[in-house]
């Protein structure tokens, strides 16, 4: 923000753990949080406490498992949920945001990247929001990832590889 004379100061949400809990990452084992929590497997998030969520994959999401989101209080404004990187059919969808709706809560079906993405931002703007996310079973790894990982795609060159 601007504070004058020049002056310009930057702040990165997640690494403040008073403006709430913040997925920093997330794997095929779970989810790793700004508070350095790590949560193992599926997780229910929200702006100040997570918890194992008890689904074993997204064939488990139905009304019993989110059975939970809808008796809250106070009420959640809009309920992120994260599929992991499954194709999110209609029918899926539907089934799910009619059940919640009937609770008057807004949802928002997505695959896991978007939603930790998404939960971050509604959490901090201050809103009343919960995330019920599983894991991926696979990680899209960008180049810059592969990289720091030591397994960069240039090294696939002849000239950068070992020969």
């Amino acid at each position: 923000s601007y504070e004058g004379d020049g002056k310009t100061t930057v702040q990165i949400l997640n690494r403040e753990v008073e403006n709430g809990l913040m997925i920093n990452g997330f794997s095929q084992i779970g989810f790793r949080l700004n508070n350095r929590m790590n949560i193992i497997g599926p997780m229910a998030i929200f702006p100040r406490i997570a918890m194992s969520w008890n689904v074993g994959s997204f064939e488990d999401i139905n009304e019993k498992s989110l059975s939970l989101f809808t008796i809250l209080e106070p009420k959640i404004d809009i309920l992120v949920l994260g599929v992991g990187d499954e194709k999110i059919t209609p029918q899926f969808s539907k089934r799910i945001v009619d059940f919640i709706r009937l609770s008057r809560i807004n949802v928002d079906v997505l695959n896991t990247e978007q939603a930790c993405s998404t939960f971050n931002f509604l959490n901090s703007e201050g809103r009343v929001v919960a995330g019920a996310l599983i894991p991926p079973r696979t990680i899209r790894m960008s180049d810059h990832d592969r990289f720091i990982s030591g397994k960069s795609a240039l090294s696939k060159l002849s000239y950068l590889g070992d020969n």
